[in-house]
């Protein structure tokens, strides 16, 4: 059965945004016409391959299917096409990218203008979010993590500083107020302001000095999802609720000025800097692979 890969792509697209509007957005087309597509697509399969409400757009169960063996192999098709792209003199096109919100904030500001100002013909789109995708699934080209989060089977290259700390800290009228903890432990006694992730963790304080790791619980007034509230923790630490523990880096403009002060600094736990990480096994866009030669050119 000869199959059009437009309507194929289109449906991939529309699967993968949950929507037409969506899906229109990212490819720059229109919506009218992935739905032409998609329609066209099913009546030759003879198969529904999207359930469509005025809410949302959801694959069926054939549609599921399709996608997850389709969607690899157009991936990998664009990618073979891309090859051509290397011999531009400036390679262009889209560059797709999963980062945690804290890397967004702290490490793709000194990227992002001087790797477009270097390549002006590339599009770069960068999704926020903590939780750790597939990024073929979701349709990115690449995504950055710390260490710990990834897989074996990726290609793994350093991006952004290589060393990072965990910084915690309150206000000094917190403290004169409070008093100023001498061992972790002590944390336990105070208010502190925590963080919680879209799964539902929330992740424990750790710290370390001279080898001897304590983690802890500590309770507080305040539980904030770092993806969107991080600057009202740090506002409330300043305003004197609690005591935060952050990124030395988003909590530094706030310690250069006196708003906070650091707390038990010389157990601030230390770990390596993130990394950008790609599948080993498929052909490289030229875009990600730009991408990739700018980020080891400054490291």
């Amino acid at each position: 059965m000869a199959v059009d890969l437009g309507d194929l792509g289109a449906f991939v697209a529309v699967a993968r945004a949950n929507g037409f509007r969506e899906a229109a957005r990212v490819s720059g087309g229109s919506a009218s016409a992935l739905s032409e597509a998609v329609r066209r697509l099913e009546a030759q399969l003879g198969v529904r391959l999207l359930n469509r409400t005025t809410r949302s757009v959801v694959a069926t169960e054939a549609g599921a299917g399709l996608l997850a063996r389709l969607g690899p192999a157009l991936t990998e098709m664009e990618a073979a096409l891309d090859v051509v792209n290397g011999f531009r003199e400036k390679p262009a096109g889209s560059l797709k990218l999963n980062v945690p919100v804290s890397v967004a904030r702290l490490v793709m500001p000194q990227i992002v203008a001087p790797f477009l100002n270097a390549f002006p013909d590339i599009v770069l789109e960068i999704i926020a979010e903590d939780s750790f995708v597939d990024v073929l699934a979701a349709g990115c080209d690449a995504g950055i993590r710390y260490d710990e989060r990834l897989d074996q089977d990726m290609v793994a290259v350093p991006i952004g500083p290589r060393r990072q700390r965990f910084a915690t800290a309150a206000s000094p009228a917190y403290l004169d107020a409070r008093g100023r903890p001498e061992h972790p432990r002590d944390l336990l006694e105070h208010a502190c302001l925590r963080g919680r992730f879209a799964s539902g963790v929330m992740p424990a304080w750790e710290f370390d000095r001279d080898g001897e790791v304590v983690r802890i619980d500590p309770k507080g007034p305040l539980v904030v999802r770092p993806a969107g509230a991080i600057e009202l923790a740090i506002d409330a630490a300043v305003r004197g609720l609690g005591i935060i523990h952050l990124f030395e880096d988003w909590l530094r403009p706030e310690l250069d000025r006196g708003a906070l002060e650091p707390v038990l600094e010389e157990w601030w736990e230390s770990f390596p800097g993130p990394f950008l990480y790609y599948p080993g096994r498929r052909l490289v866009p030229a875009p990600l692979r730009a991408f990739i030669d700018f980020v080891k050119a400054q490291q």
